[in-house]
């Protein structure tokens, strides 16, 4: 039947009543025909017109009140109201539309226009990527759907159709060339999507693996399309000059990538752990000629539909194509493969400390990677309780504390666990830190008190001598590694909650003053424990100085722990300079206040601290105390500024020393680059907030206070405006720079 006649016979249809005469279209009808309908008349029902009765009842009901029988559920309204909404209902056509998309798959195509659809196919799968639905991107592409659907049993039977038996260079184009592409990329999409299932994401915020009842070719083997994909390559190399050299070029790149990029992702997800850079770094080169040449494509936009959806089991209502420019699927797909290329580093392991420097870095790179890459690195991470592949989860934690807190000690022996016999110590000391790991696994931030019990079990085994000083305390001090690493990283977890709020812009203006004030509070907790576990480890380390075999592991000990004094200190400084900074600021009213009908201090105060309410060690910090240590009303602005001075002063030079290290000390020997830019901007932001001081001391020491403070504007910058995002430094502007 022709187009026209299936558009008349719904036509038709759609407008019948049930004595089976044909209703006139709105359009179409007289104004009599209007007021007068027809009386509804069956002769297996009797219709009754209630249109007076329901507009009376419904006139006395209030707005936004609803009545609805207990049976007629939500579900079945909205399912009423889907019905011929076009927004809606997929199966609705307008009129002079046809069900199916009229493009033929089969039609010959021009060089052109395969590079066109290659590279459209290309945005559509970078646009799965960043996080749309298969069924707004290349589940919209027609050749596409003809190779999965009917699902084929075996790689001949994916085909765009019957290939013809004349061999013309348009027919080699479509079912050779775009035909491999189109597999390698269904299969690259395969491993793809098997990789992000296996590990955690947000799932419809970061990634959909929605297939709607299609299958990515995932019983087909690899082998076989990556032979469809070498001999579309052997038959470019052998044309014998039917396509210019340009176009031959174009395709013959795009299609080396799709196998590079096939190889890659198939590689990952066996995760060996003698993962190469090869495969990305072979679409890295490969690139820049795809950019060159992508002005040889000639898109064709009749072959993707948005009709497709009708054909997929689907519960959303039809979508409209997601389209990703050349430009932005470029941009995305080159720091895609960077990102895989740099992901395999993490493997190079140098301790936990290199490893969690480099998995911070990695993961704060901005853009974020994309979640494929995310996915990979999780994988790489940990797999069936493996690390990087070769290590346990407990020989992690043996090399951090190592280097902590229980240098070349008996307690990180790994082959205590060999031991059977149940007198030996060795035994008791394996079977106290298998508990210890267990607790560790659970809960870091509640763990330190319950480890102090495993350190009181320990002390007999190990027979350690305590501390007897007087002058400290009556009591023997025992060192307590165990809670002492457990307490450090509990420290380290709630400064960076903290630093996360400032980059999350959590935090009012009016605020900053306190929570800088917090953070510098907590970091002095921290080097204060630190100092601790230096002099048990440095009193250890004489006893032991002339024992060659325990040198190295004693040094590598104290250089992290000097290491983390000095980031500790620098982070307590510069969070001491900028709460004075805002705390004069605040007196000199130029920190906007935001109106709070509903709200108080204490209720601010308690809701920011929230993460720590439950937390015993370090304790809460009382809000009236909270509240005194901050806005320090007994010191004038003088003393308050000279010492905001002397703090940036310290964490600048602090700052400048960290970044002098080599990557060996620094622990960044996998992200030595990211390192040396976090340490630069902060570096920066140092040196604006002495500026932002300065500033202030003019204001302070003008003749006239308010008249001097009136004269300056206050700007708080917002994530990625700053020079570091844990920094908020303000800005201070003369009011006449602003007005002009």
């Amino acid at each position: 039947m022709s187009t026209a006649g299936e558009n008349g016979v719904v036509d038709k249809t759609s407008r019948l009543d049930i004595n089976n005469e044909l209703i006139l279209p709105p359009s179409s009808r007289t104004e009599s025909e209007i007021i007068e309908e027809p009386c509804i008349t069956s002769r297996h029902a009797r219709a009754q017109d209630i249109t007076a009765e329901f507009s009376k009842a419904s006139a006395a009901l209030e707005i936004g009140q609803v009545v609805k029988d207990e049976w007629f559920t939500l579900f079945e309204s909205v399912g009423a109201l889907e019905i011929m909404d076009p927004k809606m209902d997929s199966g609705y056509l307008a009129p002079g539309e046809t069900l199916d998309a009229e493009y033929n798959v089969m039609s010959s195509l021009l060089p052109e226009e395969v590079i066109g659809i290659i590279d459209q196919l290309l945005c559509h799968e970078i646009s799965w990527h960043k996080g749309y639905p298969l069924s707004q991107t290349l589940f919209t592409s027609l050749h596409i759907d003809k190779l999965l659907w009917p699902e084929p049993k075996t790689l001949e039977q994916a085909r765009f159709g019957d290939r013809p038996s004349k061999e013309t260079v348009e027919n080699i184009l479509l079912h050779d060339i775009l035909r491999a592409y189109c597999l390698g990329l269904i299969k690259s999409c395969d491993y793809v999507l098997n990789r992000v299932g296996c590990e955690h994401y947000n799932e419809e915020e970061d990634f959909v693996t929605n297939l709607y009842n299609r299958d990515l070719l995932s019983d087909q083997p690899l082998s076989g399309i990556l032979h469809c994909l070498e001999s579309a390559l052997v038959w470019l190399d052998n044309d014998d000059g039917s396509l210019g050299n340009a176009t031959k070029a174009a395709l013959r790149c795009r299609l080396n990538f799709r196998k590079s990029f096939l190889g890659a992702v198939a590689e990952d997800l066996d995760v060996k752990y003698v993962l190469s850079t090869q495969q990305w770094q072979h679409c890295i080169s490969l690139l820049p000629l795809i950019q060159q040449t992508r002005a040889l494509g000639k898109p064709v936009k009749e072959a993707f539909s948005v009709k497709l959806q009708r054909r997929l089991a689907s519960t959303v209502p039809p979508r409209p194509i997601v389209t990703t420019s050349f430009d932005e699927a470029f941009t995305f797909l080159k720091r895609l493969c960077q990102d895989g290329n740099d992901v395999v580093r993490v493997l190079d392991y140098h301790g936990a400390h290199n490893m969690l420097n480099f998995v911070w870095a990695f993961q704060s790179r901005t853009p974020q990677p994309s979640v494929y890459i995310r996915a990979l690195l999780q994988s790489l991470l940990i797999t069936e309780m493996k690390v990087l592949g070769r290590m346990s989860i407990k020989q992690l934690l043996f090399d951090d504390l190592a280097d902590t807190v229980l240098p070349a000690d008996t307690l990180v022996d790994i082959q205590n666990g060999d031991v059977e016999v149940p007198r030996d110590p060795r035994f008791q000391i394996a079977k106290s830190m298998d508990v210890f790991i267990t607790r560790v696994s659970e809960d870091t931030l509640l763990i330190p008190q319950q480890c102090e019990d495993i350190d009181n079990e320990l002390q007999p085994v190990t027979k350690e001598e305590p501390i007897l000083d007087t002058t400290i305390s009556t009591e023997p001090i025992f060192a307590f590694p165990l809670s002492s690493w457990a307490y450090n990283i509990k420290l380290q977890q709630m400064q960076w909650v903290l630093q996360m709020g400032f980059e999350l812009e959590v935090y009012q203006p009016d605020e900053l003053a306190g929570m800088y004030w917090y953070l510098q509070n907590l970091t002095q907790v921290r080097i204060h424990h630190l100092e601790r576990i230096r002099g048990f480890v440095t009193r250890k380390f004489k006893k032991n100085r002339n024992d060659l075999k325990y040198k190295e592991a004693f040094i590598k000990a104290l250089s992290f722990l000097n290491l983390s004094m000095l980031e500790a200190t620098a982070t307590q400084e510069f969070g001491d300079a900028l709460a004075y900074l805002y705390t004069l600021l605040a007196r000199l009213n130029l920190v906007p206040i935001p109106p709070r009908p509903y709200s108080t201090d204490i209720l601010r105060y308690e809701l920011r601290m929230k993460p720590f309410l439950n937390i015993n060690l370090p304790a809460l910090v009382p809000f009236e105390q909270f509240q005194a240590l901050v806005t320090i009303p007994d010191d004038s602005n003088v003393e308050v500024l000279d010492l905001a001075t002397q703090a940036i002063g310290r964490a600048r030079k602090d700052f400048e020393l960290l970044g002098k290290m080599d990557a060996k000390t620094s622990r960044s020997v996998l992200c030595e680059e990211e390192w040396k830019k976090n340490i630069k901007d902060t570096t920066r932001a140092c040196i604006a907030t002495s500026i932002a001081i300065s500033t202030v001391r003019k204001v302070i020491e003008a003749p006239s206070l308010a008249a001097a403070a009136a004269k300056f504007t206050v700007e708080i910058p917002s994530t990625g405006k700053g020079y570091h995002d844990w920094w908020t430094v303000p800005k201070l502007t003369p009011l006449s720079v602003v007005l002009s």
